[in-house]
């Protein structure tokens, strides 16, 4: 008997109740995937949310009465187990990217390459979901595993997240001219429904928790979550777009796969069309641009597929990317909106930089309420007045700006922006660093709250220490609390040193962790204030229990101290060190007091360093509260040293001598991951390009370094491959490029 059917239990031959129960059980468990379905992929739910309680309250009942009808893939039975960490999964075949383009142009080039090999086929067209990339696996129609898309060939097994998501099916239903396969391999987005992405940013404010910055995060987020409850708490959804292996149905096109998979019971997209020619692409193109807000999802993009499997296959697929698909990427777009003042924030080396607070707009799919002005002489430069209408931009879809004022709109009601004379933060007197410095600093670097605030926040974050559970809330808190008084931290010195005693009775302002502004309440008018350690006191004794977060905060701080010493070293916040630096400073001295003895001739000449980072390390060890910070870090137990490297255990040097450049994100790894991964192969990593360059990894989304590459004739390695670059070098890539002309364009 499989796993997922009915448990044998007591022998109710015979029984008339317990067939009744059995035969409603029966109906309910179907009725209340469809419902859950219409809820979460098609937006049109039929029965409201109290009649779908009910319904799911009277399965309930029935199995907790009857065990012996409770399926393990029953709609009761969506939270799955605890994980202790993602294991590495093979994909039963590779997971391409797309290839991305920008402009309709550039989409009809695709077009006109397609019909000169094979002329009048068709298109499907369908909406670019802003989600994270799965893989389920159905084995004779049950779900047996599901990963993340990882490097295309390996992914990280979430299989027990993934069964916590309604829309997906534990178990596949066969239907008239869809019979299920035996082997079935889905590829789809997990995703987050835009309309609890505010409600859940909501939530996580309140919990003292940093809001995500979209819902393409907070889906990743969720599906990583190592603990599947927590993942099962979110209301994350899952859309179907593509097949990999596929034993015992053979669909002939896109379209018929997504009839087959629909009829399965696999949510697939209620937007997608299949089209006669590529101006009906267009035209498609145009439609959703206008809607891609109305949408239940995020969307960045539209794709255009030929429709028909056979000419797919004849088409082929580079390394990279399919040839027989290409993803139009939408433009940043722009919106007006009201100036309604220009502000200040302090940054953590006490740079003082002006931003714009808009009148609350949407942009690019999220609610924009600050932009960078970057300094005065930009405010200048734009021409902007408090109180304009101004064009604001995302650009990329990341990063709001203003691109200039709708003069034209102008009442003569606005003023001019003039930078502070003093600290927002703290009053001290604002002043260049330097002669000639454009930017304005505050020279209180000790004990500025707003440069507290910000170090702090660095110091524990991914690039440093990489605290979970620490977030900006957690940082501002104990920095400006409104209650006590006075900060538990006065410097970044103490951050070892918490205890769950002090954290309990703060109360802090919420501010948003781009401008470091307060957040206001919408419903009172006031500044928001969380208590982000602390529960709410116990009804009955009155007693005060710390959040759970705040317990693991304080779990992960100790494990924090056995970080590697190059992050101890970037966490200092030493101006113009950054993780590079820091990880060639840790590789050469391995010391901490041997880097702050080293003289600046010793420190200029690493590799990675440079006289200006060396002047600038000497000048922040010169300081003495600076040193103290060092000291109480070395008292509570951080990790001071490295060990020198073991000559058994060292990778082999395949990378000796070769300078490698990356550019764009590279599954797996982290930009100073890829560095250091790099650099234990013998290699060197350069942050530009130049005719000495070995090679320049290009990975998702490259920047101008890949188009620089191609223009000097440097060999270009995609993303997927880094790893086989590690292991074997640049010996075959090179000898790709000398066969296929250049070896840079990707075909």
């Amino acid at each position: 008997m499989s796993t997922t059917d009915i448990d044998e239990g007591p022998d109710r031959t015979g029984d008339p109740e317990f067939e009744r129960a059995r035969a409603r059980v029966e109906e309910l468990a179907p009725e209340i995937t469809a419902h859950r379905r219409r809820y979460y992929e098609d937006a049109a739910p039929t029965v409201s949310d109290s009649q779908f309680d009910e319904l799911m309250h009277e399965l309930i009942d029935l199995e907790t009465r009857y065990p012996e009808l409770k399926k393990n893939d029953s709609p009761t039975e969506q939270v799955g187990t605890f994980s202790e960490a993602f294991a590495p999964v093979t994909h039963l075949e590779k997971m391409l990217s797309l290839q991305d383009v920008f402009s309709l142009e550039e989409v009809q080039t695709w077009a006109d390459r397609i019909t000169a090999e094979v002329p009048g086929e068709r298109y499907l067209c369908e909406v670019k979901i802003d989600g994270l990339a799965v893989d389920l696996v159905y084995e004779n129609g049950r779900l047996t595993r599901a990963a993340t898309r990882g490097d295309g060939v390996t992914g990280e097994d979430v299989t027990a997240n993934v069964r916590t998501i309604a829309a997906v099916p534990q178990r596949l239903a066969a239907a008239d001219g869809f019979p299920v396969p035996s082997l079935l391999e889905v590829r789809g987005e997990v995703y987050f429904p835009t309309a609890d992405f505010e409600r859940l940013n909501e939530s996580q404010v309140a919990a003292g928790k940093a809001p995500f910055a979209n819902p393409r995060n907070a889906a990743a987020g969720s599906l990583r979550q190592k603990d599947a409850a927590k993942t099962a708490e979110r209301p994350l959804s899952f859309i179907a777009h593509g097949l990999g292996v596929l034993q015992g149905f053979e669909p002939d096109s896109q379209s018929h796969s997504y009839a087959a998979l629909d009829a399965w019971g696999l949510p697939v997209s209620p937007y997608w069309r299949v089209v006669p020619t590529i101006d009906e692409a267009f035209a498609y193109i145009e439609e959703f641009g206008g809607k891609r807000h109305k949408l239940v999802h995020e969307i960045d993009g539209i794709v255009i597929k030929i429709d028909d499997f056979g000419v797919q296959r004849r088409l082929g697929a580079t390394s990279r990317t399919p040839r027989w698909a290409v993803a139009f990427k939408f433009p940043p777009e722009e919106v007006n909106t009201r100036l309604l003042d220009i502000k200040v924030s302090i940054g953590r080396t006490g740079r003082a930089t002006p931003y714009a607070v808009l009148d609350p707009v949407r942009v690019a799919g999220s609610e924009v309420e600050f932009a960078t002005l970057h300094n005065a002489d930009q405010v200048k430069a734009k021409g902007v007045l408090i109180g304009d209408i101004v064009v604001v931009r995302k650009a990329g879809d990341v990063i709001p700006e203003i691109v200039a004022p709708v003069a034209a709109a102008r009442t003569g009601d606005e003023t001019e922006f003039a930078m502070p004379e003093r600290c927002p933060e703290c009053d001290s007197v604002l002043a260049p660093a330097a002669e000639g410095d454009i930017d304005l600093r505050c020279p209180n670097a000790r004990s500025c709250p707003g440069q507290l605030r910000e170090r702090l926040a660095f110091a524990t974050g991914r690039s440093c220490f990489d605290v979970d559970r620490m977030g900006y809330i957690a940082c501002a808190a104990l920095v400006q609390p409104l209650e006590p008084a006075e900060p538990v931290l006065t410097d970044e010195g103490g951050v070892f040193d918490l205890k769950m005693d002090e954290l309990l009775p703060i109360r802090v302002v919420v501010r948003d962790p781009d401008s470091g502004l307060p957040k206001i309440d919408e419903k009172t008018g006031e500044q928001k204030v969380v208590t982000p350690f602390a529960r709410q006191p116990d009804k009955k004794t009155g007693e005060i229990l710390p959040r759970k977060n705040a317990e693991e905060m304080l779990q992960n701080l100790e494990a924090a101290k056995s970080q590697p010493l190059w992050r101890v070293v970037n966490a200092l916040s030493i101006r113009h060190v950054g993780p590079v630096s820091a990880q060639a400073l840790a590789e050469h001295f391995r010391d901490l007091d041997r880097i702050a003895e080293a003289d600046e001739e010793e420190m200029a000449a690493v590799d990675g360093v440079g006289p200006t980072i060396a002047a600038a390390i000497k000048d922040w060890f010169a300081v003495d509260w600076h040193r103290d910070i060092v000291e109480r870090w070395r008292a509570a137990g951080v990790r001071m040293q490295d060990e020198a490297p073991d000559p058994s255990e060292a990778l082999p040097q395949t990378l000796e001598g070769v300078t490698i450049v990356i550019t764009g994100g590279i599954d797996g790894y982290t930009r100073e991951g890829a560095a250091a991964a790099v650099k234990a192969r013998g290699g060197k990593s350069s942050s530009s390009v130049s005719k000495k360059t070995g090679a320049v990894v290009a990975g998702d989304k490259p920047g101008s370094k890949y188009d620089k590459a191609v223009q000097l004739g440097v060999t270009v390695v995609q993303g997927e491959d880094f790893d086989r670059l590690l292991e074997h070098g640049l010996g075959e890539f090179s000898s790709q490029s000398e066969e296929s002309g250049d070896g840079n364009e990707p075909e």
